[in-house]
């Protein structure tokens, strides 16, 4: 039972493969001019998942599969056009053959009506081209392990041991492991053999082992099978064309028989100058393989070059995820271990020894080598993330009754596995919310001179050591008077305050903000951004918005890139030690008095490089008593944010570069503002990570404010 349920793991991890296939080949399918070989991989890939489904019992997946490439194989036969309304159908089949994949994994009951709607709507075009889908049952193979080991039970097929007869075509078959496990099956593979003309099959079972000695992942079975002439290789490999990349596969021109001499009537004399062929001479099918022998082993025939590059695939091995966490949490532990001892030789004066701080070296660089590998084993490409939100927005599109477009760039952008998991939810929110709120109903854009189809796009890149993801629209853009009226009437801001445009953008993420005034499946409820907000602030990341009314809006998500080690730069505060992200540094300096310059109350700016920069002080922000010497002896730091504000922010002294482990403040202790985390250095104490982002945003706000006390008193 334990085998069965790891093979039944394993063809739900094969579904989400082949469903990735299937969902890529369908929107190449969208662009014009797409080749036909896309069309047969959607195929090919819908028939992979009803095959294993198969071999399982399930029953609903199987025949809405069964369906579903019987459209497709009308699609790639040319008997039915592929047009939007068709390519909607076949994204809207693609959706429920996921929906069934997911409920039959989770063991729940699927949507019955939505399955049977969509079959009736396959069969319609089933019958409309004239073609009668025969039904498709199956019936599952119930092996009993206790029975003896016999080959003279009824397949099906005739299957003469003798050696079958040399005509036209011979065809040489040994299926892999990888076969079997997909759930085909190789009598399957000889009956539609048969249907292309009466064949001679042979099957070779002297390399099976003992049942005791008998392994799933060493098949031993081969056959042989002689074609009749007048059948060419393209239709035989018809037959194979879903399963050639996992079985030895020959096909060459059957080889002429010997012809036997009559009795008693003398043999050519040639014949007796020659000796007699050898037995290794005369064909036989290719010895069965392992699956790593097969990727290495020559392919035999007119598939071997497609076979061998098939193997030079790099071997890979799955892993369960808490085993890496395991891993990764005992990383953050060396680190903290290392800060320690450095701490120690420190404070026994040791620090001055070669041979010890080459020691200290070689660890730390050893421990920073080690986090690296683990954050690239736990790194995933966004792209799973990506191509579910195409159904998002297909979804959202038929509810608003929107054409609209996804544009995805930087599919391959990898983050943490932890963080591809928690960004679906947020990234959900933002697609329906453009969708709904950003974009244009079709009369309005048509006013305003842009296309009817409205365009999303969605992308990421690694940009200074964080991972940046954009959801942008070409829609009509943030309405502010609209927001503020309705922020105020909520009483979610007070009536005639002073907000900058920035500010007022911030409003959309305040729970109960909604600009909807009625529900609907959408929106409308006053939940969607505030979700966004509280989950990437829970990843460490920041969302920010910028947009042009009447042109449209962009949403930027900036998050770490992973969330368990920081580079860090440890500064002092008065009597503190915190930790400014190395990521948002710009440069340090010791400014001259004549870089400084006075504004408005207190306030002052560095000149730098021609550029003017407001100087925070971090001492006055976090309310730390500042030691002796003031500012005249303090150290600036130039920090650029995600969002691009650039500030000087003014600390007592600078100790160290060096990565931290990142410890949750909101879970163990509670929020703090201007700080993201905490982190344990190593004398034991507890420091705190700066949030640059949320010291900037605090300090843009404090002039606001003030700037409207000076006007309103003025």
């Amino acid at each position: 039972m334990a085998d069965m349920d790891e093979f039944r793991d394993m063809f739900f991890v094969e579904c989400d493969e082949l469903l990735e296939v299937l969902a890529n080949g369908l929107r190449q399918m969208e662009q014009p001019g797409f080749d036909k070989e896309t069309v047969h991989a959607v195929f090919r890939a819908v028939h992979s998942v009803k095959g294993g489904a198969a071999a399982f019992g399930l029953t609903t997946l199987v025949t809405f599969a069964h369906r579903f490439e019987t459209v497709l194989d009308l699609v790639r036969s040319d008997k039915i056009e592929v047009t939007p309304l068709i390519m909607g159908l076949l994204h809207r089949c693609s959706d429920c053959l996921t929906d069934l994949v997911g409920t039959a994994r989770s063991g729940q009951d699927p949507d019955e009506v939505k399955v049977d709607g969509l079959m009736t709507e396959l069969d319609g075009l089933i019958d409309s081209d004239g073609e009668e889908d025969t039904a498709f049952e199956f019936t599952p193979i119930t092996l009993d392990f206790g029975a003896p080991l016999s080959f003279d039970a009824p397949l099906g097929l005739d299957m003469p041991t003798a050696e079958p007869a040399r005509a036209g075509l011979l065809v040489q078959m040994a299926p892999g492991f990888q076969l079997y496990r997909s759930g085909n099956d190789p009598m399957a593979l000889l009956a539609s053999l048969r249907k292309l003309g009466d064949c001679d099959v042979v099957m070779n079972d002297e390399s099976v082992a003992p049942l005791e000695d008998w392994s799933p992942e060493q098949p031993s079975l081969a056959w042989e099978i002689g074609m009749p002439e007048g059948i060419d290789e393209a239709a035989i490999m018809s037959v194979f064309e879903f399963v050639e990349d996992c079985c030895m596969l020959s096909i060459r021109p059957a080889p002429a028989p010997e012809i036997t001499p009559a009795e008693n009537e003398p043999e050519p004399e040639v014949a007796a100058q020659h000796d007699p062929a050898p037995a290794e001479a005369v064909q036989t099918p290719p010895p069965p393989t392992t699956p790593d022998e097969a990727s290495t082993a020559p392919a035999a025939g007119p598939r071997a070059a497609a076979q061998s590059d098939a193997g030079q695939a790099a071997p890979t091995i799955r892993v369960a995820l808490d085993r890496v966490d395991r891993l990764m949490n005992m990383i953050g532990e060396l680190v903290i271990k290392e800060a320690m001892l450095s701490q120690v030789i420190q404070t026994a004066g040791m620090h001055e020894q070669p041979d010890v701080i080459a020691g200290l070296d070689a660890i730390r660089q050893l421990a920073s080598d080690i986090q690296e590998s683990v954050m690239a084993i736990r790194a995933q490409p966004l792209k799973l993330v990506f191509q579910r939100m195409h159904r998002i927005l297909r979804e959202a599109a038929d509810a608003t009754g929107k054409p609209v477009r996804l544009i995805t760039i930087g599919e391959q952008t990898e983050v943490d596995k932890t963080m591809i998991e928690r960004l679906v939810e947020p990234l959900t929110h933002m697609i329906r919310n453009s969708v709904d709120h950003g974009l244009e109903d079709t009369v309005t854009r048509q006013r305003r001179g842009k296309p009817q189809e409205g365009t999303i796009t969605l992308s990421a890149a690694h940009r200074s050591g964080r991972v940046q993801i954009e959801v942008s629209d070409d829609g009509g853009g943030i309405n502010r008077a609209k927001v503020r009226q309705i922020a105020e009437d909520r009483g979610l801001v007070a009536p005639g305050a002073n907000l900058s445009p920035a500010e007022i953008d911030q409003l959309l993420f305040l729970p109960g903000f909604s600009s909807k005034d009625e529900v609907s499946a959408l929106s409308g409820r006053g939940v969607g951004l505030d979700v966004v907000r509280r989950e990437i602030m829970g990843l460490g990341g920041r969302v920010m918005i910028q947009s042009t009314e009447g042109e449209g809006t962009t949403f930027s998500i900036a998050l770490p890139l992973t969330l368990a080690v920081v580079e860090g730069m440890l500064i002092q505060l008065g009597d503190q030690t915190m930790v400014l992200p190395i990521t948002a540094v710009q440069e340090t300096l010791r400014p001259e008095s004549s870089m400084l310059h006075g504004v408005g109350h207190g306030s002052q700016l560095l000149s730098n490089r021609g550029e003017l920069i407001p100087i925070i002080d971090l001492c006055a922000s976090f309310g730390v008593t500042q030691p002796e010497g003031g500012p005249d002896s303090s150290v600036l730091i130039v920090v650029e944010t995600d969002s691009r504000k650039r500030a000087a922010f003014r600390v007592d002294a600078i100790f160290d570069q060096r990565q931290v482990v990142i410890k949750s403040l909101e879970q163990n202790y509670g929020r703090v503002p201007g700080v993201s985390a905490a982190t344990i250095l190593g004398d034991g104490k507890i420091a705190l990570i700066i949030d640059p982002e949320e010291i900037l945003l605090s300090m843009s706000n404090d002039q606001g404010r003030r700037m409207a006390a000076m006007a309103s008193n003025g």
